[in-house]
């Protein structure tokens, strides 16, 4: 996997450039087990042997990460709210209250969400679609896109400047806390279906007192 995504990326960076970084990246977004960590570094190591400019890797990784947040915020905007309150309401254990709740809380919460989540793998590509189903205003969605995606960016490409030939270890670290991050991510996850199951039983036991 490590090496054909590098042959890969060589490959996009010898034919197009920093270009070639921006589509790596676009992908990166909506894909994401094509890994970033692996692309920025090794555009940022490129750029310390004169095969590409390290300032127009910058702007290419992080338009290709602003094209990327965008078609995932369509996805989420053409789902809707109203589709998810009626999938919501199909399903085992949840309800179309539950995906209220859920807008209310980014509502509150959406731009914090939005900067940081950028930082986050797993959830950095994932964070666009809930922005799409409150309608996140398009402008301040993309400038926190753009900030935090350019955070991102360049502290990876400038890691593979800093490192050289180094540059796989940003990969190693990476990977250690990418783990840490889905460990949380499934715990969070059982435990929200619990939750649910627990809400079901409760209601049920409700409904078996009331009527008898």
């Amino acid at each position: 996997m490590f090496d054909s995504v590098v042959d890969w990326a060589v490959s996009l960076m010898d034919t197009l450039g920093a270009v070639g970084v921006g589509l790596a990246i676009l992908v990166e977004t909506v894909f994401p087990p094509v890994p970033s960590e692996l692309v920025l570094p090794l555009a940022g190591f490129t750029s310390t042997q004169g095969e590409l400019n390290v300032w127009a890797a910058f702007i290419g990784a992080t338009t290709g990460s602003l094209v990327g947040a965008w078609l995932l915020y369509w996805l989420g905007a053409a789902v809707g709210a109203k589709r998810l309150r009626a999938i919501a309401e199909r399903m085992w254990l949840t309800e179309g209250a539950d995906v209220d709740k859920a807008l209310h809380w980014f509502s509150r919460y959406g731009e914090t969400s939005i900067l940081l989540g950028r930082l986050v793998p797993g959830v950095r590509s994932l964070v666009s679609i809930p922005a799409g189903v409150h309608r996140m205003g398009p402008v301040k969605f993309s400038v926190l896109t753009l900030i935090g995606s350019g955070v991102w960016n360049g502290v990876l490409i400038w890691l593979g400047v800093a490192l050289g030939e180094n540059w796989t270890a940003v990969s190693d670290v990476i990977n250690r806390y990418s783990t840490w991050v889905y460990a949380a991510l499934v715990l969070a996850v059982v435990g929200f279906v619990a939750y649910l199951v627990v809400r079901d039983r409760r209601r049920k036991a409700r409904r078996f007192s009331d009527s008898s």
